[in-house]
């Protein structure tokens, strides 16, 4: 095929370089950017160049009708002076000379990425589709020849497309890049434009839309998204930590797809979890009682909710397994509604305080993820579970399992035993939770 010359400008030429040097690329862009133009043409340039036989590319959105909506016509346009191009409306599919196709989907119909393979997608608005369409269908079709992906959208708090830039940001391999624009890193919308939105739009609105903040969740998030961030991005040393004592959290699976978690904790650092799927609970509280005579933690706190079972075998081979109902009784029950409200609390004190945690996209979203309210007697109550399960499309074990780690109070391992004693639980200022 000779040269071709399609009717595009790029308004943002460092993108495309980015786009076409990187395997996976999450762009956080405000309203308006142009993201569908700069998709469509990467997509149609990505076809044309394509050094394999019969290749494949396509644009997903959340809904085939929006995909349809914003970018068929683009499509349509962008790819008119290729000679020979075949159009689909049916499909809606333009199929280029050599034999290349770009094709538009919707991510409310995953049975037609089924099955397919890719030689790049452009996953446009993540944060409104269920992360199976990635991780399940889409991610594996780029597997046979190495197909790369743009996320494209803006901020909606916490969901996969936070994930995926928490992880691109933190990608050592060079195989991802995080890119962010801002309306004022762009000249997209007019400055007068800029001014008249920025009047009219509230503070949180403006934040997640034009400034691309994800932290711009609302007011009442437990625990703010930059702030679980920030813990996931700290490198504490050894010796800030080494003398606290060691304490596991275990929240034990209740659904066949749900993990069980142990996570470690040591006053500010929280180590990496040990988790385990589709396990019973017998070989759960082998591994747990492995992990316990490999570490030696001080306490073990498992959720009694799904762990009776654990907890009873455990409770014969360790001298020190606590059962924590997270629908029990608080500890301070004039302050919190539950066990559950109370060991979030504390968990969001210690992020506060300085807690660092691994870094985990997963574990970062379903830290800010819990909402609170209070009761009629003024106490805080922590989000249902289900509520936010159906929210965040997945149970959030790593952060109850980190959460249960709070479960007590827990003496720190350099005051001696005598003193320990003698000190008695009225000791506070020995108590590190």
């Amino acid at each position: 095929m000779g040269r071709i010359s399609i009717p595009y400008t790029p308004r943002y030429p460092e993108v495309h370089a980015v786009l076409e040097a990187t395997r996976f690329v999450v762009l956080v862009a405000h309203r308006r950017f142009g993201k569908t133009v700069l998709a469509v043409n990467h997509l149609l340039k990505s076809a044309l160049t394509c050094p394999r036989q019969a290749g494949r590319f396509a644009y997903v959105a959340p809904f085939r009708g929006q995909a349809k909506a914003v970018a068929w016509s683009y499509l349509k346009r962008y790819s008119a002076p290729v000679p020979g191009r075949k159009v689909s409306e049916t499909e809606l599919s333009v199929t280029l000379p050599g034999g290349a196709q770009v094709r538009l989907f919707g991510a409310d119909n995953p049975d037609a990425l089924r099955g397919l393979y890719f030689d790049g997608v452009v996953l446009d608005e993540v944060a409104q589709m269920r992360r199976d369409v990635w991780e399940e269908i889409v991610r594996p079709a780029l597997a046979d020849r190495g197909g790369g992906a743009l996320f494209i959208g803006t901020p909606k708090g916490e969901n996969l497309f936070h994930e995926l830039f928490v992880r691109a940001q933190g990608d050592a391999s060079g195989q991802w890049r995080a890119l962010v624009y801002r309306v004022g890193d762009t000249q997209a919308l007019p400055e007068a434009e800029v001014a008249r939105l920025r009047a009219e739009m509230g503070d949180a609105a403006w934040r997640q839309e034009f400034l691309c903040d994800f932290a711009a969740s609302d007011d009442d998030v437990l625990i703010p998204m930059d702030v679980a961030q920030t813990a996931s991005q700290k490198s504490l040393l050894p010796s800030e930590f080494a003398a606290m004592p060691l304490v596991f959290g275990v929240d034990v699976a209740r659904f066949g797809s749900d993990r069980t978690v142990v996570f470690p904790r040591r006053g500010l650092q929280a180590l990496p979890p040990t988790v385990l799927r589709r396990r019973d609970n017998v070989e759960v509280a082998e591994r747990i009682a492995a992990l316990y005579y490999e570490e030696r933690p001080a306490s073990v706190f498992v959720d009694a909710g799904q762990g009776q079972g654990v907890i009873d075998i455990l409770h014969r081979a360790l001298p020190c397994v606590y059962e924590v109902p997270f629908g029990g009784q608080a500890l301070k029950p004039e302050r919190a509604v539950n066990r559950r409200t109370e060991m979030w609390c504390a968990l969001r004190d210690w992020l506060f305080a300085g807690g660092a945690v691994p870094r985990m996209p997963e574990l970062v979203g379903e830290l800010s993820a819990p909402r609170y309210g209070f009761d009629a007697r003024g106490r805080m109550a922590l989000e249902k579970k289900e509520d936010i399960v159906k929210r965040l499309g997945r149970s959030p074990d790593l952060a109850d399992a980190l959460a249960l780690t709070f479960a007590l109070p827990v003496l720190p391992e350099a005051v001696a035993p005598a003193q320990r004693v003698a000190d008695g639980p009225g000791a506070a200022s020995l108590f590190e939770w």
